[in-house]
């Protein structure tokens, strides 16, 4: 019977132990980039230079993992140094208030091979709100300058800029309401 015993205290501390891996992105190859309309004919895209990813990957099914990003408003760049400093202005995300966006997963459900609905809570522009996202798992393979395994995912939306109340004195006909985000990411394990 002791035996018996420590045999399943030995499987339950290895399943425990291998069951969680965290991994986390990789600033240099991290980033979220967005597109809004522009007077309704011209997508303009710009990105959110920093930004982090980290996975509480549950190993034995990934569907109860754990997914976060951010990002660091004032790190927007689309190109255009005076169309940054006005998108990080009160006009807009009000960087100043506002430094970050977050999003905290609440579900992750199979859609198909290596394809996830990722529903969570996004914080923008002081308010957080109900969204529905695709997480994508591009693969892995190993870095040959750090030798680690490294993971890439991708998360893909649309979100309503009105929902969070940024350029609410812009109409949709000179600024589309609905914005594309897509998140880049490299990960590894810590």
């Amino acid at each position: 019977m002791k035996k018996l015993l420590s045999v399943l205290t030995m499987l339950l501390l290895s399943v425990s132990t291998f069951a969680q891996l965290t991994l986390k992105s990789d600033p240099a190859h991290s980033r979220i980039q967005f597109t809004v309309m522009h007077l309704g004919i011209n997508d303009i895209t710009g990105n959110l230079e920093k930004a982090n990813l980290t996975i509480n990957a549950n190993e034995k099914n990934f569907v109860n993992s754990t997914v976060n990003f951010s990002a660091d408003i004032n790190s927007i760049n689309t190109h255009i140094e005076a169309r940054d400093n006005h998108l990080k202005s009160a006009d807009f995300f009000d960087a100043a208030k506002y430094p970050t966006l977050q999003f905290t997963s609440t579900s992750l459900k199979k859609v198909r091979n290596n394809y996830y609905t990722l529903k969570g809570n996004l914080t923008m522009h002081g308010i957080t709100k109900p969204v529905t996202l695709t997480l994508v798992y591009r693969g892995s393979t190993v870095n040959a300058m750090n030798k680690k395994t490294t993971y890439g995912y991708q998360v893909m939306g649309t979100l309503k800029r009105s929902d969070f109340k940024v350029g609410s004195n812009f109409p949709e006909a000179v600024i589309s309401d609905l914005v594309r985000i897509k998140g880049d990411f490299e990960l590894t394990s810590e």
